[in-house]
């Protein structure tokens, strides 16, 4: 049985250090073998390429020439990766944001994922506070964050907070300052039944 496992959620959360941290005990639980394919690994080198060439600016990853040219090509191959994995008996573990993805809740569909119904499917949305994102990404010093810091006001627009009927099955994870017991239970809760959804108060922002 193939898994397909989506980190989700906004720049500063930590979904891409969670996901590496869950990456060895998923394969331990589920027994089966996992790649992980994070967006910006696989993408962020032709995306800087094809920005420079557009704007001059290879940092650029939040305009909206880059949101309306480049974004769903992205999304597309990373998609695309991870279904050739799954056909192969592979399970994939995708980190990206996808927050309209979510919001949509395309990410249930597995007609729109063009995955079969026994590929166990779960995905996860990893949040934490504007501010405490915000002091990662100024932490972290990483220049494809320029543009969203310079455009503060208009990124956090963006910061889509998933709620209410939305979030369906979506497994909430607190990411702010989370303990091993913590990890341990997300962990369960990608491998074990679907339960319904608890409906999280906003995260303040």
């Amino acid at each position: 049985m193939t898994h397909l496992v989506f980190f989700c959620g906004h720049a500063g959360t930590g979904k891409t250090t969670l996901a590496r941290k869950l990456l060895s005990p998923l394969m331990k639980a589920s027994a089966t073998p996992f790649c992980l394919l994070d967006k910006d690994t696989l993408y962020g080198g032709y995306s800087a390429a094809a920005m420079a060439m557009l704007t001059g600016d290879p940092n650029d990853r939040d305009s909206p020439l880059f949101l309306q040219h480049l974004r769903d090509p992205e999304y597309r191959g990373l998609l695309d990766t991870a279904r050739d994995n799954l056909e192969l008996g592979v399970s994939a573990m995708v980190v990206g944001p996808l927050s309209r993805e979510v919001r949509e809740r395309r990410l249930f569909d597995r007609a729109w994922l063009g995955v079969a119904a026994d590929v166990v499917l779960r995905v996860v949305w990893v949040y934490t506070s504007e501010e405490t994102a915000r002091q990662r990404i100024l932490a972290r010093a990483n220049p494809n964050d320029a543009y969203k810091l310079a455009h503060w006001d208009e990124y956090r627009q963006r910061r889509f907070v998933p709620s209410g009927d939305i979030c369906g099955d979506l497994l909430m994870f607190d990411n702010t300052a989370p303990t091993s017991a913590d990890h341990e239970t997300l962990l369960a809760r990608i491998v074990g039944e679907p339960q319904a959804a608890t409906i999280m108060p906003p995260v303040p922002v």
